[in-house]
């Protein structure tokens, strides 16, 4: 031992001479790793995803005659997984230079540079393209031709027009609305008119869900350049009216699987009490214009959806 350096230097000097450096090195590597696979996993949104997937699930279930098949429907799941995952992830590639300006979404992956634009592009198609093909192979060809036209018309409609008419809304209400025909076209490869019904619950939920958002971050939304109606329209009346509009007709159709026989007087009770609450939430939020009164519309629409599926799927006849 070299007695001319203190201690702790040769101890240090020894340390650096073992494997200890290459252990380093390699978690290091690891976390790299584990950072770019979170900024992955979170292009696909998967808190929308989750939410994608029970309402896919509530359709195929009541779409299903009998005790539901559990192994289409993992077949099922994995299909709308891949191509909701691929959307999300297309969609934030074509907006990456909106999402750099918006405060609500700046963290992005893509914004932030912790995935490049031509990776995300690749990743996107990828998880799109196989989602169409499992669906269309694996599942059925009704499902996959859903799919197939619910990417299209996504991408390709409702997102350009986001930044050009205030009826972007309207437009992304129709791919938005698919998730519950996708389950039941999965379950019975057609669909009917209880199909159909599903599809206008999703249909008319998005306006006050969407309102909502875009009124408590219009000021943001105009930073990006997108002509939600409550950017346009400073004043809100037309958004109220929507939002009341809209609400009231959930009402309505709300209580249609009931009227079908799909669903028994329990949900029908459920869904008149809690579409009830909704509408009158929303009377609330566009009488006074509040960001206040838009959080709780918000927060009443995302306990809404799931709770009413759940509800049609437990009372299911």
């Amino acid at each position: 031992m070299d007695q001319t350096k203190p201690v702790g230097t040769l101890l240090a000097s020894s340390h650096a001479s073992l494997p200890g450096g290459a252990i380093g090195a390699e978690t290091t590597w690891f976390a790299l790793k584990s950072e770019k696979l979170a900024a992955y996993l979170e292009l696909t949104k998967p808190r929308i995803t989750l939410l994608i997937f029970f309402v896919a699930i509530a359709g195929f279930w009541m779409g299903s005659s009998g005790v539901p098949d559990l192994l289409r429907l993992f077949d099922t799941i994995l299909g709308i997984g891949l191509l909701a995952g691929g959307i999300f992830a297309l969609n934030q590639y074509l907006e990456r230079d909106v999402d750099a300006r918006m405060r609500r979404t700046e963290s992005r992956p893509l914004p932030t540079g912790r995935i490049l634009p031509a990776e995300a592009l690749c990743f996107g198609t990828s998880l799109a393209v196989l989602g169409i093909l499992y669906l269309g192979l694996r599942v059925n060809v009704t499902s996959g031709v859903l799919a197939f036209l619910t990417l299209v018309s996504y991408l390709f409609l409702y997102t350009p027009l986001k930044r050009r008419t205030a009826q972007c809304t309207l437009i992304g209400a129709f791919p938005g609305a698919v998730p519950p025909l996708l389950g039941w076209a999965a379950a019975r490869n057609e669909l009917t008119v209880e199909a159909w019904t599903l599809f206008a619950i999703l249909f008319l939920w998005q306006f006050p869900h969407f309102h909502a958002i875009a009124w408590l971050y219009r000021e943001d939304y105009a930073r990006g350049g997108i002509r939600m109606l409550p950017v346009i329209e400073e004043e809100g009346i037309m958004t109220g009216r929507q939002i009341v509009g809209f609400t009231f007709l959930l009402v309505i159709v709300s209580t249609v699987p009931w009227l079908l026989s799909l669903a028994g007087a329990v949900y029908f009770a459920g869904a008149v009490l809690s579409s009830a609450l909704f509408f009158y939430l929303g009377i609330r939020m566009a009488r006074s214009k509040s960001k206040w009164q838009a959080r709780r519309l918000l927060l009443a629409s995302v306990v809404y959806l799931p709770a009413l599926f759940l509800l049609m799927v437990l009372d299911k006849q």
